[in-house]
């Protein structure tokens, strides 16, 4: 039970992938990528509880394991370790991203306990080291950290920050299919794609903000693994462009998919004409800009 009439809140936003390459498997055993990542306005919340010793974490969905099975878990066992923190927490998850969706929603909650927990325990980390920390977690964790519109390299904690483009509109469609990523990664071939050019063509787009060069260049390369296995994938993606969306992806290895639409009105208007049948969770969202996403934590009064 928290020891404190106060807690603390943090948003965790989802992401897309605008534009996937997979360059190749790394002697470290993971693959190198490029990729232009966007974060999303739909947020799990996550609320601290400040306790005397010890980490405890619960959850509202109740599929989700809540020890070292967690990643948002591990998130403040690393921060305590590392720093030498006595003093304890319990963290409250509010899950609103679908999970194992491709939305990085373990990810951007493990983040989110890093900001929080480094203001709450008052470590004064730096962005460089929250970074590192943060890659020890998952390679999308350092992205999920300050969101925006980033290129990632590396094995994704390789930032570089782009011009924001917030404010599209985004529907996201979740069907009920479990996708592996390492089953994903692993049968990768690079012969089938051609990322470079849909990279560098996504930056020109964002740096103008040209919302049909943005949707024309949208690129995924682990499409070529996923969506011949789960054809529903594909099902998806033509009944979003007939329904009038101006491109459409699927993001990370899957299995959401996404259209991008102009602004958040007409990704309503989208997701209130497509008919994906009562498995598949359909959720409208916007992009949402890098100072968004660091976000300060707020204090609630009352009982915890």
């Amino acid at each position: 039970m928290p020891e404190t009439e106060a807690q603390w809140t943090q948003k965790a936003y989802a992401k897309i992938n605008l534009t996937l390459d997979v360059l190749g498997k790394r002697a470290d055993g993971y693959h190198e990528v490029s990729m232009i990542m966007q974060a999303v306005s739909l947020y799990d919340t996550v609320i601290f509880h400040k306790r005397n010793s010890g980490i405890s974490l619960s959850c509202d969905a109740p599929d989700l394991p809540c020890d070292n099975g967690n990643l948002a878990f591990r998130a403040a066992e690393l921060l305590q370790q590392e720093c030498g923190v006595a003093e304890g927490v319990h963290i409250d998850l509010v899950k609103r991203i679908p999970m194992a969706a491709g939305l990085a929603g373990g990810s951007s909650d493990a983040a989110a306990v890093l900001r929080g927990l480094n203001q709450l325990w008052r470590l004064r980390l730096g962005r460089s080291e929250l970074e590192q920390l943060a890659a020890r977690l998952g390679s999308d964790v350092p992205f999920c950290l300050w969101g925006g519109t980033v290129q990632a390299t590396g094995r994704g904690e390789i930032l570089d920050p782009l011009v924001d483009a917030a404010g599209f509109g985004v529907v996201l469609a979740h069907p009920p299919i479990q996708v592996s990523t390492a089953w994903v990664y692993g049968r990768f071939s690079r012969l089938q794609t051609a990322g470079a050019k849909h990279n560098a063509a996504m930056r020109q787009a964002l740096d103008q903000r040209d919302f049909p060069a943005v949707a024309a260049n949208l690129f995924n390369a682990l499409e070529s693994v996923t969506e011949p296995a789960y054809p529903q994938i594909s099902a998806i993606k033509q009944a979003m462009l007939e329904a009038g969306a101006g491109g459409v992806l699927m993001s990370g290895s899957g299995p959401t998919v996404f259209a991008l639409t102009p602004d958040r009105l007409s990704a309503e208007q989208l997701a209130a004409r497509l008919s994906l049948g009562p498995d598949v969770t359909i959720l409208t969202a916007e992009t949402v800009a890098r100072e968004e996403q660091i976000n300060v934590p707020s204090i609630i009064t009352g009982q915890a």
